[in-house]
């Protein structure tokens, strides 16, 4: 198992002094310079636009290049860049990725993603329901960007070039390492399928780690696996924060604030907060409603126990993580080793967490924890190497070969321009067709929830218990809502979303209901049992004011009206899933 640091720049206001993002920015080389020598293996670099406080980190290729410079060994990590062609075009990717691999001597490993978030997808017009298939689109192009001399030109639906040689190119062959960001079970799937290594964002226990790891290698050695690039990697990471200390309370008075003011700061971002740029502070709101949305700074006490990577409370997950001693520390990762995960990768810089806490935690980690790992690790890595090198062969001949640029191009500006000009029209009309359909469905969903709206607007909790505490309102609701499922904002996931509806004043035991999510479709039923992937639990009343739009899911969470367990990553997605835009 190989080891890596993960940074989002995390800078929480105010922005000045030892907070000042010139001194964050300095800190973090000199870090990535320690853990080199410490014997760190990764370093991994996220990009994100606009998310104040949770994350400075705009312009990673900087940074990477920066930390290249100072380092020898460890290898350089974009943990992603954003790929869909409005963020990022597909030629500039690849030429600052080779760019960054010829300068590091190789040492390049290039995440990509797709980015989820309402500020950045918003900020840069990108369509929420057509990023997953840039991505796609741009991964291939990337690759094809790699090796194809000259790159044969694209004229996808996203991104149209003509022929060009896309140089320089990378120092390692075909290209470096190719990896996607995963913050759910199906993005892994996606992953293996792809033939990439999976970065998991999910913060998953190391039990629930191996169950996707084995699924993860399953699908590799499965003809399902077709490689987006022309070499295969395949691997699985997992991501948690990280504090590190001789003495267990020493490390939690360290890191703690940090482990959840990043869990908090990612909710507020990713669909439970509202945020107006320049204006928020989501440090003092942390501080405010940490309590409220499970995050209680003293639920993490010092008691010498294993270590879990969450503490439950009320349903939310308090992020601790790889906080504590070595001997903690150790035990924790010697359960993903047995899950079979290939690189864990530790978040220290975080929150307010301080530059010399973090570079001792990196000494120690260095000195008391990875020598545990060393041992065998080359014949371990070269076993499992020899074991798939079958599948990735298999894999790769169900890859489309690099391309040929037609005989005789030569560029001819004009002659591009107009071929443009002509794919773009053709282009625009098929979106005009899809947008009228989508504009009818819109206004049937909006006279749905009109109708509904008017059965709850001012209504008190007695009558709205009167209306719809009763089987046969909740069947219509939840029926209405599976006939509104949008099969392409949930990616490939199925399974099961549980509501929990308590009723007032009455004394009758909850009210369950499934919606199923299978085959493209989704279904309503009374609760059968069963694992749900994540359940909502609050009151009749609430739930009638939350369905027609008159309550604001943050203000019923923020005040334990609402309560949400299991995959928070999934409950932020579940309303744009069932016809209404991300609200919590």
């Amino acid at each position: 198992m190989r080891f890596g640091i993960f940074y989002e720049h995390q800078n929480p206001r105010p922005w000045e002094g030892e907070r000042s993002e010139h001194t964050l920015l300095k800190n973090a080389l000199d870090q990535v310079e320690l853990a080199d020598r410490a014997g760190f293996d990764y370093v991994w670099e996220v990009e994100h636009h606009f998310l104040e406080e949770y994350s400075h980190s705009s312009a990673p290729e900087v940074f990477l290049a920066a930390a290249a410079a100072r380092t020898e060994r460890i290898r350089l990590g974009h943990g992603i860049v954003q790929i869909p062609p409005g963020v990022n075009h597909p030629a500039r990717v690849a030429e600052r990725a080779a760019t960054l691999d010829l300068i590091s001597d190789g040492r390049l490993e290039l995440g990509t993603g797709e980015s989820s978030s309402e500020a950045e997808l918003g900020g840069f017009l990108v369509d929420r329901r057509q990023k997953r298939a840039m991505w796609e689109d741009a991964i291939d192009a990337i690759a094809r960007m790699f090796v194809e001399e000259p790159f044969a030109g694209w004229d996808g639906e996203f991104f149209r070039m003509p022929p060009r040689n896309v140089v320089p190119k990378p120092l390692q062959r075909p290209h470096p390492p190719l990896w996607v960001a995963c913050s759910r079970r199906e993005t892994i799937h996606l992953a293996a399928r792809k033939g990439i290594g999976a970065l998991s964002f999910s913060f998953v226990e190391p039990e629930d780690a191996g169950k996707w790891v084995r699924e993860y290698y399953e699908l590799i050695d499965s003809e399902e696996c077709v490689p987006a690039g022309f070499a295969v990697n395949p691997n699985v990471a997992v991501v948690l924060p990280m504090m590190l200390h001789e003495d267990e309370a020493t490390a939690i008075e360290r890191g703690i604030d940090g482990a959840h003011f990043f869990g908090y700061s990612l909710a507020h971002f990713y669909g439970m907060g509202k945020h107006q740029p320049g204006r928020t502070n989501v440090w003092e709101e942390f501080q405010q409603n940490r309590e409220a949305t499970g995050f209680a700074r003293d639920i993490v006490r010092p008691d010498q126990s294993p270590l879990a990577v969450k503490i439950m409370q009320e349903g939310l997950g308090s992020l601790r993580g790889a906080i504590g001693t070595p001997e903690q520390v150790t035990g924790l990762l010697r359960r993903y080793e047995a899950a079979g995960v290939d690189q864990v990768i530790f978040v220290l810089q975080a929150g307010p967490n301080r530059h010399e806490h973090i570079c001792e935690s990196i000494e120690l980690f260095g000195r008391s924890v990875a020598p545990r790992f060393a041992e065998g690790r080359e014949e371990r890595e070269r076993a499992k190497a020899e074991a798939l090198a079958g599948a990735a062969q298999r894999a790769l001949a169900r890859r489309s070969p690099p391309r040929e640029t037609p005989p005789g191009y030569v560029i001819d500006e004009q002659a591009e321009q107009a071929r443009a000009a002509r794919s773009e029209r053709a282009g625009g009309l098929r979106e005009r067709a899809a947008d009228l359909g989508e504009e009818v469905k819109r206004t049937l969903q909006r006279q749905s929830q009109e109708v509904l709206a008017r059965f709850v607007r001012g209504a008190s909790d007695e009558q709205l218990e009167r209306r719809f505490g009763n089987q046969i309102a909740q069947r219509a609701i939840f029926t209405s809502m599976a006939r509104q499922f949008e099969p392409r904002f949930a990616y490939g996931w199925e399974g099961d979303i549980a509501y929990e509806l308590s009723h007032h004043g009455n004394g009758a035991p909850p009210a369950r209901w499934i919606v199923r999510v299978k085959d493209g479709a989704a279904q309503a039923l009374p609760d059968p049992g069963g694992e749900p992937a994540v359940t909502f639990k609050l009151s009749v009343p609430d739930f009638a004011r939350l369905v027609a739009e008159e309550a604001d899911p943050q203000e019923l969470l923020f005040s334990g009206r609402f309560q949400v367990e299991g995959d928070l990553g999934l409950a932020a997605k579940v309303p744009e899933m069932f016809g209404a835009q991300p609200r919590f």
